[in-house]
């Protein structure tokens, strides 16, 4: 044990906040999240990541906090107003560029993620957080992956895993994420849906409700309307249910995704099996996201991304790098602060958000 640690907060997780794309709202969001002192009571933040970066982030936000750079965890502090952050040192604030994608930063963001996921396997940790990542930054990097939830099944060996969001009263777990639309549909399989209607009421047992109410989305307009749109419901949606109701789970569908989110987000079903990413995304970012048009910038940014499946916890913030607001000190941390209570809640519970 850590003889620096603060006893105020020596049996809570520690948690690994990945920084995201250093060009991105990323450091921001952790250093104005790691600004706010509840943290510390609930958890023991330990940013992966650059030091040089994360030092500039606090710098944009004017907040009396210390950079601690470490390079080994067991040298963190764990003290309100002070960040530890395990230094990747991968960027040169010489020549680094700032709100940009480049190959530079994809890299970074990744070594990252990466390190982070060898300290959550290793027991180092309690959960990973993570900052958002540009996937053509990622990729620009030679790291071929279409997202961090397949770098996170990638490197912990898991094949049956899926994304969960929650904003407010209204989670949904999705089929497919990171494809193609036309992709999507062939992915529409029986198996493939009953797995993640098995995900999605271990991931609701694991809030506390035992009889999980979820409802499936269609995948076609108006779930076919009895084959006149598609067959999909016919071939592959419909026996998923069917089966998945023969082992006991309270699950209905498929429903009409114009009214079904609705229903959701107002309290008629605990959690929705979504057919396609947007199909997902779209009801939780309306939930989760304010526009204010006169200072034409977010006003709430809401909503967190939960990694079902994996032996490890893993939370996120529901948003993207958002360049255009990037570095210029009006990122929003209220995403960050949900991923991070969330995480904390797991990981002090001993509960990996997985079907068992």
């Amino acid at each position: 044990m850590n003889a620096n640690e603060d006893n105020a907060n020596i049996n809570c997780p520690i948690l690994a906040l990945t920084m995201g794309d250093p060009a991105g709202v990323g450091p921001e969001i952790i250093a104005r999240a790691l600004s706010h002192k509840n943290i510390y009571e609930i958890s023991r933040p330990l940013v992966i990541g650059d030091a040089s970066i994360i030092s500039k982030a606090v710098d944009l936000i004017g907040k009396p906090i210390k950079v601690n750079a470490i390079d080994d965890p067991l040298k963190a502090q764990y003290k309100y107003k002070t960040i530890d952050v395990l230094d990747q040192q991968t960027i040169d604030l010489q020549t680094f560029e700032f709100a940009k994608i480049s190959a530079t930063a994809g890299n970074a963001a990744f070594e990252a993620i990466h390190k982070a996921i060898e300290l959550a396997l290793n027991r180092i940790v309690n959960a990973v957080v993570t900052a958002p990542i540009n996937k053509e930054a990622l990729n620009a990097a030679g790291h071929k992956f279409s997202g961090h939830t397949e770098i996170f099944a990638y490197y912990t060996n898991t094949k049956n895993y899926a994304m969960m969001l929650v904003a407010g009263n209204l989670k949904v777990v999705h089929v497919s994420t990171h494809v193609s639309l036309r992709e999507a549909c062939e992915l529409v399989k029986k198996d493939r849906v009953l797995s993640v209607i098995k995900l999605a009421h271990s991931a609701i047992q694991d809030f506390g409700i035992q009889k999980p109410r979820i409802a499936v989305s269609g995948l076609n307009p108006h779930s076919s309307d009895g084959g006149l749109f598609g067959s999909e419901e016919k071939d592959e949606i419909i026996p998923a249910i069917i089966e998945a109701q023969r082992n006991g789970i309270n699950v209905e569908g498929p429903i009409s995704p114009d009214t079904l989110y609705s229903k959701a987000a107002g309290g008629c079903y605990d959690i929705v099996v979504a057919m396609y990413h947007d199909q997902g995304h779209i009801p939780a970012k309306m939930i989760g996201f304010v526009w204010d048009n006169i200072s034409k910038k977010w006003e709430k940014v809401s909503g967190i991304n939960i990694t079902l499946g994996l032996p490890i916890i893993r939370t996120s913030v529901d948003h993207g790098t958002a360049f255009d607001q990037a570095w210029k000190n009006i990122a929003c941390e209220e995403s960050m602060l949900e991923a991070i209570s969330y995480a904390s809640i797991y990981a002090s519970r001993n509960i990996r958000p997985q079907c068992m």
